[in-house]
């Protein structure tokens, strides 16, 4: 427990990782997850258990499912100035930067810390979070397949036309009901407002020649992002017209033919937040909104 002698602070903690050997964000008994690594390094270095400390709780801006990687992700903590404080030792390190060295020294490889730093007043990782943004990658020629990076790159056999790709997914941008490309939950909600959703062939740089999704929301409910990449897909391979998404959106049932495609293509890049002033009521409208899936037990549902 912590006293007015001991105050806590409220960290944001930036962060990347290598979804493939994760179940997911969340934590989940006898199963290795981001949360669940990244609390146990938290509870070594701030040396909770010596102290007599509840393990540290992270809250993170979004969940992901198991596969899914993160280069942007944003999480929180709330720590005692006393154990932070400690973290430096007998160096003339600030607490912040000496807690993203001290986890650097106990985190695995696939997972990273990048940045440590105290958050703005009503700063809350989650509810404060203005957007996710996230890159679907897919290669579609046998002879760019690059082995190091199949892991982060779906392998598509067959040509794709991005082109059609794209233009199916213009009217889909915007605030709809995505019951057509999320996996139902009771009395959770499937409106989401879609801000981006782009294909294009990348011309130059790391990802030439691949086809690229940029899908950006507010928030996401479960699976929506992949099963909007399956539908392009599909369009993509010219099976169905371009028109086709819009339909799938406007009947707002699942259809077989636009499945859900593996997770491993899909990486978070970023999470936008308001200027620091405007923090605090944006998690104020974000929990108002929220509150009905909350009873449900389906907290946002950000997850992909």
């Amino acid at each position: 427990m912590t006293t007015a002698a001991d105050p806590v602070v409220r960290l944001r903690l930036d962060l990347a990782y290598d979804g493939a050997g994760f179940a997911g964000w969340a934590r989940q008994p006898a199963l290795r997850t981001v949360q669940g690594v990244l609390e146990d390094a938290l509870a070594t270095v701030l040396r909770a258990a010596p102290r007599g400390e509840a393990l540290p709780r992270v809250t993170v801006a979004g969940r992901t499912d198991a596969g899914v990687h993160a280069r942007g992700q944003v999480a929180h903590v709330d720590v005692g100035v006393a154990a932070l404080l400690a973290t430096r030792g007998r160096s003339d390190r600030d607490g912040p930067t000496a807690l993203v060295a001290r986890l650097a020294g106990v985190l695995p490889g696939d997972l990273v810390v990048h940045r440590v730093t105290v958050a703005p007043s009503g700063f809350d990782a989650r509810f404060s979070a203005l957007r996710r943004r996230y890159v679907y990658r897919v290669c579609d020629d046998a002879a760019l397949r690059d082995p190091l990076r199949r892991g982060h790159v779906l392998w598509h056999r067959r040509a794709l036309d991005a082109d059609a790709m794209a233009a199916a997914a213009r009217p889909l941008v915007g605030r709809h009901d995505f019951a057509a490309f999320c996996k139902p939950r009771p009395e959770a909600t499937t409106i989401r407002t879609l801000e981006r959703f782009e294909w294009s062939r990348v011309t130059s740089g790391p990802d030439e020649g691949l086809v690229v999704a940029h899908v950006q929301a507010d928030a996401f409910c479960h699976s929506m992002v992949r099963a909007l990449v399956g539908a392009s897909l599909v369009i993509g391979e010219r099976r169905r017209p371009a028109g086709w998404a819009a339909e799938l959106l406007a009947g707002r049932r699942r259809d077989g033919a636009a499945a859900v495609v593996p997770p491993h293509g899909l990486t978070l890049e970023e999470v936008g937040y308001p200027p620091d002033a405007e923090l605090a009521e944006r998690a104020v409208q974000t929990r108002a909104r929220r509150r009905p899936e909350e009873a449900a037990g389906t907290p946002g549902c950000e997850c992909d």
